[in-house]
């Protein structure tokens, strides 16, 4: 399992770790209408992952902000968030922030991604922040786990995977 730390702290993550090569593993989580969605729900696509503890904290607003200027750039890439935030506290957010070109999902009811990409922090119930590019054939061609989860991912490198994958 990855090495992370929340403020400092180790931190157990929990799940299956996932790598560049891996068959990109089906998830289910809920959108912010409470509809079930799944990996499956975007075959064919390129999807960029961002996943972040908590949309009310600075570093995953950022983060998420970030992306969702980025989805503007991207042709063919959905950009989707995946937190444990309930359904309506991301849609509260993402209309509060203007956030428009970023599906925000929430794995608060069984840890369904969390647990099949390696990202659950088991002392908190949160997820670990961390960046997955799965290509259109649902390979995982970029996973970046960021090792103090409360910093910001390489988002330059994770939007170049993004633009090469096919």
């Amino acid at each position: 399992m990855a090495n992370v730390t929340f403020k400092g702290n180790a931190v157990t993550i929990l799940g299956n770790e996932v790598s560049v090569g891996d068959t990109a593993p089906d998830f289910n989580v809920l959108a912010n209408d409470l509809s079930a969605v799944s990996l499956a729900d975007s075959k064919g696509q390129v999807r960029l992952i961002s996943v972040v503890p908590s949309l009310d904290t600075g570093v995953c607003d950022a983060q998420t902000r970030r992306f969702n200027e980025e989805a503007a750039k991207l042709n063919n890439v959905k950009i989707l968030t995946v937190s444990v935030d309930l359904p309506f506290a991301q849609k509260r957010w993402c209309g509060a922030a203007g956030i428009e070109n970023v599906q925000t999902l929430s794995d608060h009811r069984d840890l369904s991604f969390g647990q099949a990409y390696g990202v659950v922090i088991e002392e908190l119930r949160l997820l670990t922040r961390a960046v997955f590019v799965v290509d259109s054939n649902d390979k995982i061609v970029y996973a970046e786990y960021v090792p103090e989860a409360t910093d910001h991912p390489n988002y330059e490198a994770a939007v170049e995977a993004a633009k090469s994958a096919k």
